[in-house]
């Protein structure tokens, strides 16, 4: 495969697996079309002519040429200039390594992050909170984080992989996207009537495994588990965590459990006056969840891939 064809996977994935469904991301595609289309000449040169084929500003080929061929990757959560000089330094001990995705982004992909926040406003609405209300605090929540990475010096990293020569791929929304349908249909398969069983059944997934056994597994950080579950909410994609308000209206469309990659302490706090049980599936490990699928998909077309950078790595492929 080529890098091209390896982004092209993980733009269909994400699409097929994103909680707004096939027909809506489409439709917002068809949006920024037209809205392209009304842009002067002047403006045009400056839009990311990406988002008319890729719904997910935070997933983007950062450096690299698309067509170059691809047999073995390297596979992280973050990759930040450590990671890309791990990777220089493997390829100088033999291991020829052609590309290193990361979940995280760094470069426009994290400059652009707020911009797939819209995601959860959608999401929020299908559990019960008032459209409206939630993207007037979507709004102002993505203009404190764009406000928040704005200064940062996001680039760096993609300035280290273009003078080491690394390809730089990140997959962000894409890998959430399919780590939030795997848990949304995981959760669907059982009734729970605690919040206990609910953590006993996330604890079958090896990924938590694995993360239990490092000191960071799923917990439970709002009610405890003999706790009754009511309504489920499942949360694993959207860019990241809204505001303390945004949860408090979880609570208002009856939410009874909310189990979520990780959670900001005011968000808790709001939560816990509001009775609502969450249980924090733990961030690397959840995020693997998503990675794995995908690099599974890798796998069977020939590439081999080696992991590292936070990401938990387990095999689903069927021999």
């Amino acid at each position: 495969m080529t890098i091209q064809q390896i982004y092209d996977l993980g733009i269909k994935l994400g699409i097929e697996n994103d909680p707004r469904g096939k027909k809506r991301v489409e439709q917002l595609l068809e949006k920024a079309k037209k809205e392209y289309k009304e842009l002067s000449e002047k403006q045009k040169k400056y839009f990311d002519k990406e988002t008319l084929s890729n719904p997910y500003s935070d997933s983007r080929i950062l450096f690299g040429d698309p067509k170059k061929e691809i047999k073995k990757i390297f596979a992280g959560i973050d990759a930040d200039t450590p990671e890309i000089l791990l990777v220089d330094r493997l390829n100088q001990k033999g291991k020829e390594i052609d590309l290193l995705i990361s979940h995280h982004p760094n470069g426009p992909a994290l400059a652009s992050l707020h911009d797939v926040m819209d995601l959860q406003t959608e999401s929020y609405a299908k559990v019960g909170v008032p459209i409206n209300v939630m993207d007037s605090l979507m709004s102002e929540r993505q203009s404190i984080v764009m406000r928040r990475i704005h200064p940062s010096n996001h680039s760096a990293p993609v300035d280290a992989a273009r003078l080491l020569d690394i390809p730089l791929m990140a997959l962000h929304t894409i890998w959430d996207n399919i780590g939030d349908h795997f848990m949304a249909e995981y959760l669907n398969k059982k009734e729970f009537e605690t919040v206990g069983e609910i953590l006993d059944y996330l604890m079958e997934i090896p990924e938590y495994q694995e993360a239990k056994k490092g000191k960071n597994g799923p917990e439970i950080v709002s009610g405890g588990p003999k706790s009754k579950v009511g309504k489920i909410a499942v949360f694993f994609t959207g860019g990241t965590n809204p505001s303390k308000e945004a949860y408090v209206e979880l609570a208002k469309a009856g939410v009874g459990t909310l189990i979520d990659m990780h959670i900001p302490e005011d968000g808790l706090n709001e939560l816990k006056k509001m009775h609502v049980n969450v249980i924090n599936a733990g961030h690397m490990a959840s995020d693997s969840i998503g990675a794995n699928f995908f690099l599974d998909e890798l796998e069977k077309n020939g590439i081999e891939v080696i992991s590292g950078g936070g990401l938990i790595r387990v095999k689903r492929n069927k021999k």
